[in-house]
């Protein structure tokens, strides 16, 4: 009766392991996803009890939190190389629709206002900082470099080939592509978004995406590298920027530009100082020198 029930046991488990191996979120590889029912798989946001749609992509505020701590589950896995500042990885507040607040803050009580894209637009102050709105980033610009060993190619096919490339693996619809620039190895990509609806993507989210997936620190579950192909040749991309526009400008205050034009002003000061100087010191060389001559032709 036991080696009947020990084969009994061994068929469960290898029908059960496929379904719990597929049960995955192809989407994000920092969702914890469980079996809860046959066919039905559950996942959420590690650290967090957030629940996960992986038929599309994660708001880049929950992703920024899921990225501050790290899975115990995976040994192998740690998060990025560090935080600087507030101008890069932070642990942010979000709201339970996924966006970020309006104001984010650290542990040491300091504060600042962000767009929709989690990116600081003032200057930082304290807990009594108020940002009465999320403004949002309706434009943005992803320019970015293939390594110039890299054969040029024709503008209409990078086009296509990126456009398909945001569209299937980012679920960007095409719409919300602007415009595509290839000046050779210059690539320009601009996403307009003014309004989101809430089932389509963000921009600020393809961006993000997209560019953990350039640094080699992909979101996605499978963590493959990111190939472009245009024509079937790879598109080697070296270097990536990107440039956020909200629909209101930053409020960064005159501080610090004030302090590079008095910068300037200095210099320019120091450097006609100095031109004065260096005249009045030739005049004076040259005045001396004509009284000398002066003088040795009278004794003549």
């Amino acid at each position: 009766m036991e080696p009947l029930f020990g084969v009994v046991l061994g068929l469960i488990l290898a029908v059960a392991s496929p379904a719990t191996d597929s049960c995955t979120c192809a989407t994000n590889k920092w969702a914890v996803c469980a079996q809860d029912g046959p066919g039905n798989c559950t996942c959420r946001l590690a650290g967090s009890d957030h629940p996960v749609d992986c038929s599309t992509l994660t708001s880049k505020c929950l992703l920024m939190k899921a990225e501050m701590i790290p899975l115990k589950e995976k040994r192998l896995w740690r998060p990025p190389h560090g935080v600087m500042d507030s101008d890069g990885i932070y642990n942010p507040d979000c709201e339970d629709s996924g966006v970020f607040k309006a104001r984010q803050c650290n542990q040491s009580s300091t504060c600042w206002c962000v767009n929709s894209a989690g990116v600081r637009r003032t200057e930082k102050g304290g807990r009594s900082l108020n940002c009465s709105e999320l403004v949002r980033t309706r434009w943005i610009y992803i320019e970015l470099t293939h390594k110039r060993g890299s054969s040029a190619f024709r503008v209409s096919d990078v086009a296509k080939a990126l456009t398909q490339l945001l569209e299937s693996r980012y679920k960007l619809p095409p719409k919300y592509i602007a415009a595509i620039k290839y000046d050779p190895p210059l690539i320009q990509i601009r996403l307009h978004q003014n309004k989101k609806p809430s089932w389509d993507v963000d921009i600020a989210d393809v961006a993000y995406y997209f560019e953990k997936d350039v640094n080699n620190d992909s979101v996605f579950h499978s963590n493959s590298k990111l190939t472009v192909s245009v024509n079937g040749d790879a598109l080697a991309i070296e270097k990536l920027w990107i440039y956020y526009v909200d629909e209101k400008p930053p409020e960064f205050c005159m501080r610090q530009l004030a302090a590079g034009i008095s910068a300037v002003v200095t210099v320019v000061l120091l450097s006609a100082g100095i031109g004065i100087a260096v005249l009045l010191i030739l005049r004076w060389l040259r005045t001396r020198t004509y009284k000398k001559f002066e003088c040795k032709e009278m004794r003549e």
